[in-house]
């Protein structure tokens, strides 16, 4: 099941400098400042900026489709045809995220929050 698209992240090669960008844009500081990491609320969105997203194949903003059962998701997704690109992993605390690209190229993410 899905909740909806509530993050989406972009890959940088210069943290500091979209942090300032993202920063003015969104009028708010990030509550997340981490060298992996830069995260940023507002209106209800969750952005993200990830220093490393180039090198795990984000190749553009990327929306992040917030699911209960992130495996489960990733296999329909796999078997209707999408093509796999980072596989499920862990990023700190039990959140799980993964990304495929479509028939056209554009890039799904998937992320499931642990169980509270």
């Amino acid at each position: 099941m899905s909740e909806g698209v509530q993050t989406i992240i972009y890959p940088v090669k210069d943290a500091a400098r979209a942090k300032a960008l993202f920063g003015a844009l969104l009028g708010v500081e990030p509550y997340a400042d981490e060298p992996y990491y830069i995260g940023f609320k507002a209106a209800g969105q969750d952005v993200g900026l990830d220093p490393n997203g180039h090198a795990q194949g984000l190749t553009g903003p990327t929306p992040f489709w917030h699911v209960t059962d992130l495996r489960e998701r990733l296999a329909a997704l796999l078997a209707a045809g999408a093509e796999l690109v980072q596989d499920a992993r862990d990023v700190g605390n039990g959140r799980l995220v993964a990304s495929v690209k479509d028939a056209d190229g554009n890039m799904v993410g998937l992320l499931q929050d642990p169980v509270g």
